[in-house]
């Protein structure tokens, strides 16, 4: 498991980068949050700038990524993204499809999203989460070939684990309120459970 920026410095507690820091930030990758045997790891489409500058998965204001995992019953609290670190002791991991940090996820090329889910199979073969969400349908659909591929429970597995696909909690995403978004993680969280 890591955190902090790309390029080894420790994650910061000003929330505010710098334009100069957001510029800086393009092109940078973000160390994954993972370990063995999580319950879910969440796949974002790839780190915005803000993270990329912070360090922290989902950390641009605005994003509803924190806020649904916690209305989805996930956590227990809602957490800041500075405590992503938080996440594997229960359960809970977060990785990219695409590595590398862009202004706009539509920035991002076809390639990379095919290259990233590749990438992103021999990551869940590796660490062997039980349960794979990720969260943007249309990244899903190009990066593993799947065109009409919809939310929820996907018919095929990843490597092993159950997969899920979840709406992008990116602010921009006006099809989802905080509720409904909330309740698409609800639903997967109850997936998740023992039965």
């Amino acid at each position: 498991m890591t955190s902090g920026p790309g390029d080894g410095r420790p994650a910061r507690s000003n929330p505010r980068p710098s334009r100069a820091e957001l510029a800086a930030a393009v092109d940078k990758t973000l160390p994954d949050v993972i370990a063995d045997e999580l319950e879910v790891l969440f796949v974002g489409i790839n780190p915005g700038l803000w993270s990329a500058a912070t360090g922290w998965h989902f950390a641009r204001p605005g994003n509803r990524f924190w806020p649904a995992l916690h209305r989805g019953g996930f956590t227990p609290r809602l957490l800041h993204p500075n405590e992503q670190d938080a996440l594997p002791g229960l359960g809970l991991g977060i990785t990219n499809v695409a590595a590398r940090a862009t202004a706009r996820a539509d920035e991002l090329t076809a390639a990379e999203l095919v290259d990233g889910a590749r990438e992103l199979t021999g990551k869940v073969a590796r660490y062997r989460p039980r349960w794979v969400a990720v969260v943007g349908v249309t990244a899903y659909r190009i990066g593993f070939a799947r065109p009409k591929a919809g939310f929820g429970p996907q018919p095929e597995p990843l490597a092993g684990a159950r997969l899920w696909v979840l709406p992008n909690p990116s602010g921009l995403n006006a099809h989802y309120t905080p509720q409904t978004l909330a309740a698409a993680f609800a639903e997967l969280r109850e997936a998740t459970r023992p039965k």
